[in-house]
């Protein structure tokens, strides 16, 4: 869900930008829910991410505190590398080609700091202080957010080696989210991609999926969870838009807020609540969450291909209704981001993983063999 209103709401900002004539169609707060949704779509990928990455770290490894740093940064690589050095590769294609909806403005950035942000994680720091890049760069924020606290994820957690003791940087960022937000005030876009603007959303996710391990929620308040949260976070997105500066939203806590109830909404969906519910019927839905790393990254590719198309095609008597091409480029770029996901990055990611378990188990061989041997 969180992917579909982020493609929903780039295929609706490139209409609005491009003034194309925009009927009111739908009621305000659906229109809202639908199109506007983009940015707090994302910080709830954050939240997800963090309940996932340290569910998987204690499934696999027992406690935080054994987790292999190496191996740690071995499977993220194989899961990152692949689709963003070749969306990176085609993102260059297209600048150095010209392409108008591809080309780095040069008071912005050349395309060699373009990538060097890219690949360093600080897309984010070069567009909060330099203005925003092309849309497909634009989405190579949030990465380098979620990444730069993946670097450091497995370091505190060996450092720290007690779960309590992880608790205190984790309730750190989440008081320090709202400060950063509000502290940058309209700095826009700093204030929404700053690093500590974000890593609350990522450390609430870390908490519940620790809450879940210990099975702190029986089945009776996992339930009271998943209708509070859910609850919250629909509160937040019809309230408050994105760019809301009054209520809670001046204090930055419209966001933790939405984080909050994320959480609340996955702890219920840890402990097993919801989840045979909300499979019925929903696996296409499912298959697009599996691709939904694939479809971030590569959906403005589609979104500014045709819209190119439809501005050429609003010039003549044939041009299509904007619903219909909300449509094509909704299903377009979702179809892309599976194709890429079945045929490119899960074979790359599993070959990885391999050739990264094979060289493990040679040097451990070797290693007993010398051992043995003296």
């Amino acid at each position: 869900m969180c992917v579909l209103l982020v493609v929903l709401h780039h295929i609706n900002l490139r209409f609005v930008l491009n003034h194309f004539p925009m009927r009111n169609a739908l009621p305000a707060w659906l229109e809202q829910l639908l199109f506007w949704s983009g940015y707090y779509a994302v910080i709830a990928f954050f939240v997800i991410s963090g309940f996932l990455i340290t569910s998987l770290s204690l499934r696999r490894w027992g406690r935080l505190g054994e987790v292999r740093i190496g191996s740690f940064y071995r499977l993220r690589l194989a899961r990152i590398a692949p689709c963003l050095l070749l969306i990176l590769v085609i993102l260059s294609a297209f600048h150095l080609a010209g392409a108008p909806a591809f080309t780095i403005p040069p008071g912005r950035a050349s395309l060699g700091r373009a990538l060097i942000a890219a690949l360093t994680l600080h897309v984010n720091w070069l567009e909060g202080h330099h203005g925003y890049l092309p849309g497909g760069w634009d989405v190579l924020w949030s990465l380098s957010v979620e990444e730069t606290f993946y670097l450091v994820f497995p370091l505190a957690a060996v450092l720290f080696r007690s779960e309590r003791l992880f608790l205190v940087p984790l309730g750190a960022l989440v008081i320090l989210g709202p400060v950063s937000r509000t502290l940058l005030g309209d700095a826009d876009p700093w204030r929404d991609y700053a690093y500590l603007s974000c890593m609350d959303g990522i450390a609430f996710g870390c908490l519940a999926a620790l809450a879940c391990h210990r099975q702190m929620l029986g089945r009776t308040t996992s339930r009271v969870a998943l209708i509070a949260g859910a609850i919250i976070s629909m509160l937040i997105i019809i309230l408050y838009n994105e760019d809301a500066h009054t209520g809670l939203a001046r204090l930055g806590l419209n966001v933790t807020a939405l984080e909050l109830g994320v959480a609340l909404m996955l702890m219920a969906f840890g402990g097993g609540v919801g989840n045979a519910v909300l499979s019925r019927g929903t696996r296409w839905l499912r298959l697009v969450g599996h691709d939904s790393y694939e479809i971030y990254l590569f959906h403005m590719l589609i979104v500014l291909g045709l819209m190119a198309v439809a501005r050429q095609a609003q010039r003549s008597s044939t041009a299509l209704p904007v619903c219909t091409w909300y449509g094509v480029m909704f299903v377009l770029s979702v179809l892309l981001g599976y194709v890429v996901a079945r045929f490119y990055s899960e074979p790359l990611n599993r070959r990885l993983r391999a050739a990264s378990t094979s060289g493990t188990q040679a040097l451990v061989g070797t290693a007993t063999t010398s051992a043995a041997g003296s």
